[in-house]
């Protein structure tokens, strides 16, 4: 591990080629056969994510072996006292929304004690004594601010949007969803053993990166449900109030809007960025505002019809290096073969070298 931490850290500096992260299977990204159960059960939890990275170890691919406790969407809400659901075969959901009452209430609750810390931290008690030191573990899912709001107060929400000046509701409860993220990261983080200020980071893989500066991950999607304004105007004071203690961090969103890309690239706490649907983006052009602003992109690209893993690397790989960008790429087009994998990754490293 150390070996690949060292090459990481030689890329955040700008040397070097960028990464790739090569699956060791065309598995299914999560497998939720029986999740239901494991859930709630953090011995069979690591011992199925210790089973991924362990495939990854010894593979061709610059991805660090990793684990974390998979505890979905509702880690943060979770722990801040709302209720889930855990329906069969599936992740899980959150329950009802929480009155303003509820809410209010949230400043009183021991995130500490909730049923989701628990689970998580049985499961890093678990990596620290049974771990290889070639495997890392990493942080569960933390929703961003709005999204941790938008969670707990359901899609009233949105009524509230229209109501945000100081005092009201909705300035309100960003506020405590501010302070659910800040206070829930950070007792995450200190059950992890993990510095505030760096992160290895696998974003629902098998496999990770190692972060130099910027410790903690965030996911808005429900932002791009709204106008630039009210983006510009809500959510982006928030993921660098959320972000700037730990340094700045990873960013994930899902789904298309017009201008949220280059919104969340214009944040220097945003190290790197992913996109849960790069299909409906232009490729180029957000490699050049990556390359313009600084800002890693950490994502899946979308294949062309009938490209083989050559075509797919060359074309990408052609892209990083005329574009300037630096990027992480997890690649959807791969081989089958670990001999043909090793091929990809040296075309790679050949093609965005520095």
């Amino acid at each position: 591990m150390e070996e690949k931490i060292k090459s990481h850290i030689k890329f955040w500096q700008g040397e070097g080629p960028s990464l790739l992260l090569i699956p060791p299977s065309k598995a299914n990204l999560y497998d939720i056969n029986n999740y239901h159960i494991r859930f709630y059960d953090p011995i069979a939890m690591w011992k199925v994510e210790l089973k991924r990275a362990q495939a990854v170890t010894g593979w061709p691919t610059d991805g660090i072996p990793t684990v974390r406790p998979n505890l979905g969407v509702i880690t943060l809400p979770g722990m801040a006292g709302q209720d889930f659901q855990t329906p069969e075969n599936s992740m899980p959901w959150p329950g009802d929304p929480l009155s303003i009452e509820m809410i209010h209430a949230i400043s009183e609750t021991s995130l500490e004690n909730s049923k989701i810390f628990k689970l998580a931290s049985d499961f890093y008690g678990l990596y620290h004594q049974y771990h290889s030191p070639a495997i890392a573990a990493y942080l569960p899912d933390t929703q961003g601010v709005f999204d941790i709001a938008h969670l707990l107060y359901g899609d009233e929400i949105f009524y509230s949007l229209f109501d945000s000046e100081p005092g009201s509701f909705m300035a309100e409860l960003m506020e405590i969803s501010l302070s659910i993220y800040l206070k829930g990261t950070k007792i995450l983080k200190s059950a992890l053993h993990e510095d505030l200020q760096t992160m290895i980071h696998g974003h629902g893989t098998e496999q990770g990166v190692y972060f130099p500066e910027g410790g903690v991950r965030v996911s808005e999607d429900t932002a791009t449900l709204l106008s630039p304004e009210m983006i510009d105007e809500i959510i982006l004071p928030f993921i660098k109030r959320s972000t700037q203690p730990f340094g700045g961090g990873f960013l994930h969103f899902c789904g298309e809007h017009p201008t949220i890309f280059d919104q969340f690239t214009s944040l220097p706490e945003i190290k790197a960025i992913d996109l849960g649907n790069p299909e409906k983006y232009n490729t180029k052009k957000m490699m050049e505002r990556c390359a313009e602003t600084g800002t890693v992109l950490y994502s899946r690209i979308a294949a062309e019809a009938g490209e083989n893993w050559k075509n797919y690397i060359d074309r990408i790989g052609s892209l990083v290096k005329e574009t300037g960008a630096r990027m992480i790429l997890r690649p959807l087009v791969f081989p089958d073969s670990k001999s043909e994998c090793q091929e990809m990754l040296d075309r790679w490293h050949e093609l965005t070298s520095i």
